[in-house]
């Protein structure tokens, strides 16, 4: 399917000068929340995303998201894939951990599942938090991939950024290599534009 376009429709696909999480800045942002408010489309989306982990023969339990951001999309795909839909949430303390009666049991394996996987990094400590509690994560996976990271059936290559370890599967719907920039070399700011926080955090 023809993920781009998805996001523009839902008009997610973000042009302008924003600042990101990282401090970077980028003329385009990608709002998944935006395509998620349609229940219909994140089911597509997720559908295809099930399809792809299903055809490479990944057997999984339960689908585990990050919250917040992952939560609907993890959500969707565990409807997708007719499993069962957990999220880990913020300790306080830089990491992740599973709260609300939420239970792994030993072997359980998992999906990791995000809207956007950047670096990887929040992907990343929600599967610190399963295997802490004897899940096994067999795969990630993400409605788009923002290029620092692998993704199965893509040609993209493993940036220096990337936090996802190598040995686990990363499945997602498209790349999206949007150009960033540091403060001191973004063009946009030397035009005297401002950067806006567009995320959850803006």
């Amino acid at each position: 399917m023809d993920v781009e376009k998805a996001y523009k429709d839902a008009n997610a696909l973000l042009e302008g000068h924003f600042l990101l999480a990282s401090g970077n800045h980028s003329a385009r942002y990608l709002q998944s929340a935006k395509v998620l408010e349609h229940p219909k489309k994140a089911a597509e989306l997720t559908d295809a995303l099930a399809k792809m982990i299903r055809d490479a023969g990944i057997e999984v339990d339960t689908v585990c998201a990050p919250a917040l951001g992952g939560v609907l999309a993890g959500y969707e795909l565990a409807r997708s894939l007719d499993v069962r839909s957990i999220f880990v949430e913020k300790d306080g303390k830089g990491g992740m951990v599973l709260r609300r009666g939420f239970e792994i049991k030993p072997g359980e394996k998992v999906i990791i599942c995000e809207d956007i996987i950047t670096t990887g990094g929040s992907a990343l400590k929600a599967a610190q938090a399963i295997e802490a509690l004897g899940g096994e994560v067999v795969a990630f996976a993400s409605l788009a991939n923002r290029g620092f990271c692998k993704r199965v059936g893509s040609s993209v290559t493993t940036k220096p950024e990337c936090k996802l370890p190598s040995n686990i599967p990363l499945f997602s719907l498209a790349d999206f290599t949007f150009e960033m920039y540091t403060p001191e070399t973004c063009p946009m700011c030397k035009e005297g534009s401002t950067a806006i926080k567009p995320g959850s955090k803006g």
